[in-house]
């Protein structure tokens, strides 16, 4: 018998043994917040690793003790029931202490892009009114300049900065590092009592739409919590667990991986970076790695790294992709790259925090291409424009329900109108069931871009590349690309009598967009193929511009 069989058998047998345990305990607080899972946790193994890194790590017990100061620090400066409090944080552990620290306090989390730009990062702290922000000294660069239209900005709190007052920043600052040591008093206000609302907002989650700016996902304890149970019993997580995490936490998808590892009494061993894949595949050998959860470019990485079959994972129980689709052709080289661990095929949104189906990695052969089945707890059906189920092989749009379906979405009663419907949440997903109830994505009815881990919307983009003097109008649209899934192309007419090169144009998106959403590929043509109101045809530009020499893949 091998190793990982005997390790899979342990776990299954192990997972019998606990969840008589640990579900009726996250479903005992129904009545309370997600918060409650890392006071759990650390109740139970206060001495056990939470968080490990390369060069340091940190136990339960001192995750909650962060969060706990945070927490009390917050209702010190006010901080009440319903705010929404910042966190622009890179460092997993401050980020994790900040998050619950934020829930223990009753405000809501926004969880900010730490690839941001200062345009970006402003429109989105007065969209979402942040009055606190927790962040680094090394975001500063991003609040100079923009303070003073941030109205409802008032406390910043900076961790490794060792002043009181940041040079350039009329906005009050703390000193967030004091605040996690303990080196700063607090406790002139207790934090409140337990929460005993699950309807209440836990979290704000930004996620881009084709109209225009990101909107902010309303998803509250309640949301959260459906959808951590559901992971937790599809995965069968125990404490055992020992999940290599590569995802940001504030992703949908590294927000869940947080949550249900935490609910679990797991340890999460942290490299948020795939830059060089040889640090995380050393990471999970040393640390034996039981669980690895990616988006297509995270296994695509590591398949296009040459040492990839000198490596032996014995402890590696399963593997999980989410976050955009993952062809057949990928998904057997991953599964043929790792035999011996269990290949779980993910779909799921943001609006849905976020997991809706699971391909159950029996089916993985016998399926392939197919996204599963719906999640526990969660309904999936295939609609057509009506509302009424269509037949097996006919194509219509995926509707879900289940308690995990967003509030709605931020100050937007009609964005939230037009997917929120009578018959359950509308993602925007063209796909079909096959004879025995298996889905499989034909399309996305939107235009979103799924570019590695990052879901972007195309019209913001195409916004700045307007602002340009030289240009006269913009198309946006994802490509096929090897690593990222999709690549951001630009297709540009300019303006007559003038002239503009692609290097200007990704010279000018830098400036004002995240790196994420700078375009990979500028082609400027004559003119768009258009609908008969005039709107570009984008589908038959991609066409045209794939046949066409690349003009604009300057480097910056």
């Amino acid at each position: 018998m091998s190793i990982s069989l005997y390790f899979s058998i342990l776990t299954s047998v192990f997972w019998l043994l606990t969840s008589a345990f640990l579900l009726p305990v996250l479903s005992g607080h129904a009545n309370m917040g997600i918060q409650n899972y890392l006071l759990d946790a650390a109740a139970r193994y206060p001495d056990k690793k939470a968080i490990i890194e390369i060069s340091k790590s940190c136990s339960y017990g001192e995750l909650l003790a962060g969060a706990e100061r945070i927490a009390a620090w917050l209702c010190e400066e006010d901080a009440v029931p319903g705010d929404r409090i910042g966190i622009l944080i890179d460092d997993p552990a401050e980020y994790a202490m900040a998050y619950f620290g934020i829930l223990m306090a009753g405000a809501a989390v926004v969880a900010l892009n730490t690839q941001t730009s200062a345009r970006t990062l402003r429109d989105t702290i007065n969209d979402a009114e942040i009055s606190i922000l927790l962040t680094q000294a090394k975001f500063i660069k991003y609040i100079r300049g923009i303070d003073q239209s941030m109205p409802c900005l008032r406390l910043i709190a900076v961790s490794s900065t060792p002043q009181h007052s940041v040079p350039g920043l009329p906005v009050r600052c703390a000193d967030l590092t004091d605040i996690l040591h303990g080196r700063q008093s607090a406790g002139r206000k207790q934090r409140p009592p337990a929460l005993d609302d699950p309807g209440a907002l836990a979290q704000l989650i930004y996620t881009s739409g084709t109209t225009g700016k990101p909107r902010g996902v309303m998803l509250t304890h309640a949301n959260l919590m459906a959808n951590t149970r559901s992971i937790i019993e599809y995965h069968r997580l125990t404490g055992e667990e020992r999940h290599m995490v590569v995802l940001s936490f504030f992703y949908s998808f590294g927000n869940s991986i947080l949550l249900s590892h935490i609910a679990a009494g797991a340890t999460m061993i942290v490299h948020q970076s795939m830059v060089y894949p040889k640090v995380v595949l050393d990471l999970m050998v040393r640390e034996r790695a039981t669980g690895l959860s990616g988006v297509p470019s995270t296994f695509a990485v590591l398949l296009s790294f040459a040492l990839l079959q000198s490596y032996s994972f014995p402890c590696l129980r399963y593997i999980a992709q989410a976050g955009g689709p993952m062809s057949p052709r990928l998904a057997q080289q991953v599964k043929s790259a790792f035999p011996d661990a269990a290949l779980y095929i993910m779909y799921g949104q943001t609006e849905a925090s976020p997991r809706l189906s699971y391909l159950h990695p029996d089916d993985f052969h016998r399926k392939p291409g197919s996204i599963g089945k719906a999640i526990p707890g969660v309904t999936l059906l295939v609609c057509d424009s009506e509302g009424a189920p269509v037949k097996p092989g006919e194509t219509g749009e995926i509707v879900a329900c289940g308690d995990n379906i967003m509030a709605g979405y931020w100050k937007d009663p009609e964005a939230t109108a037009r997917v929120l419907r009578k018959e359950g949440l509308w993602t925007g997903d063209l796909a079909r069931l096959d004879d025995e109830g298996y889905l499989y994505i034909v399309s996305r009815k939107s235009e979103i871009i799924k570019s590695g881990a990052h879901r972007i919307g195309p019209l913001e983009i195409e916004d700045i590349i307007l602002e340009h003097a030289a240009v006269k109008a913009a198309a946006v649209f994802g490509i096929a690309d090897d690593i990222l899934g999709e690549a951001i192309a630009a297709c540009i007419i300019i303006k007559s009598g003038t002239a503009c090169t692609a290097r200007e144009i990704l010279l000018h998106c830098r400036e004002h967009l995240p790196v994420f959403k700078v375009p990979k590929h500028v082609f400027f043509v004559e003119s768009f193929p258009a609908t008969a109101n005039g709107k570009a045809r984008k589908d038959e530009l991609k066409k045209i511009i794939l046949g066409l020499p690349e003009t604009g893949s300057a480097a910056l």
